[in-house]
């Protein structure tokens, strides 16, 4: 069992992707600053992120984030117990930055440099969020790279009960939404469409693969939906899009709240915790706290500032690594494919 130290700050660097993120969190639970600077508007005219981009902006931003954070949590680098940084998964030009921005920074403060799993960050998001939640607990991680249905046995262990086999769900609702002429950033734009939309318009397949009940399938909802665009433009027909957003998220969703309250039920849990940038997705959550209340299960969601990628998640993630135990040295690096558990 890991001894808590309530007044231990833990200043986390999060640059796996397009957000350039630094974060004071003192206990693992408490949020001094969270600050983020988004690239959406830039990644926007060409429809996606495009990673090398992404790295110039990190190296052009880090340091007036780092030095927000520290400013807004009201903390020296001296007061500071541990540096966190998030080195896989993700791009791997996005990644290098925040860790040679947190190596350069624990070398020349003397400071401990604690490395990160963005995935696992995901999942203490909720730990902020629900200071009374404690593992283990199953978790379902929803993202654009990835979606991962997992048990977290203690602080740090992951078991991993199913995955996707292809496309995330976050990916195929970006792919969907430039499919259907709504651009990027997709799982929003979606959710925004599939408002004014029909859910039952289009019956859209629902993924599974054989021989694995907990592992998941999108590309063929994908797939399903590039097809009935074809289908409706060799025919003349109008399609409308605000239906097909609403058929596809309901898709996409169905699919998640089924394997989830399978092994909710499979392991006789009572808690489910929900991660991710998908997490934010206000259909994907109704679903679920529908079928938990049915069930008799607690649902535990981060609030949306804490779904996307910010930093304060993996300050959380490494306060208790670093409780752990954990210590990295100056050969740590990015990688891209970092596997959760």
């Amino acid at each position: 069992m890991i001894e808590e130290k309530k007044d231990l700050l833990v200043l986390g660097i999060e640059s796996s992707c397009d957000e350039t993120a630094a974060s004071v969190v003192r206990g693992g639970r408490e949020v001094l600053s969270n600050v983020i600077s988004s690239q959406i508007a830039l990644h926007t005219l060409y429809g996606g992120v495009v990673p090398e981009l992404a790295s110039r902006k990190h190296i052009e931003n880090i340091d007036t984030v780092l030095r927000q954070a520290l400013r807004e949590a009201d903390v020296t680098l001296d007061q500071i117990d541990a540096i966190a940084v998030t080195y896989g998964p993700g791009l791997v030009g996005a990644l290098l930055v925040g860790v040679a921005e947190a190596k350069a920074i624990a070398f020349a403060a003397d400071k401990p440099l604690v490395g990160v799993n963005h995935i696992e960050g995901h999942v203490c998001a909720n730990l902020i969020a629900h200071p009374e939640l404690e593992p283990p607990f199953l978790c379902l991680i929803v993202s654009g790279g990835h979606t991962h249905l997992a048990y977290m046995k203690d602080y740090g262990q992951f078991e991993i009960l199913g995955r996707t086999r292809d496309d995330a769900a976050g990916e195929a609702f970006d792919k969907v939404a430039r499919a259907i002429g709504l651009g990027y950033p997709g799982g929003p734009k979606i959710e925004k469409a599939a408002r004014e939309g029909n859910p039952h318009a289009y019956e859209f397949p629902r993924g599974k693969v054989d021989g694995s009940a907990y592992d998941f399938s999108f590309s063929g909802m994908k797939s399903a939906v590039l097809n009935e665009l074809n289908r409706a433009e060799m025919k003349g027909e109008t399609v409308v899009q605000a239906d097909v957003a609403a058929s596809f998220q309901k898709a996409v969703t169905d699919v998640l709240v089924t394997h989830a309250m399978s092994a909710v039920k499979d392991l006789g849990e009572k808690r489910l915790v929900l991660a991710g940038g998908v997490a934010s997705n206000g259909a994907l959550r109704a679903a679920l706290d529908d079928a938990c209340r049915k069930s008799g299960v607690t649902l535990y969601c981060p609030p949306p500032i804490l779904c996307t990628d910010n930093a304060a998640m993996i300050a959380a993630a490494g306060y208790y690594r670093y409780l752990g135990g954990q210590r990295d040295g100056w050969d740590l690096n990015a990688i891209p494919n970092l596997a959760l558990g």
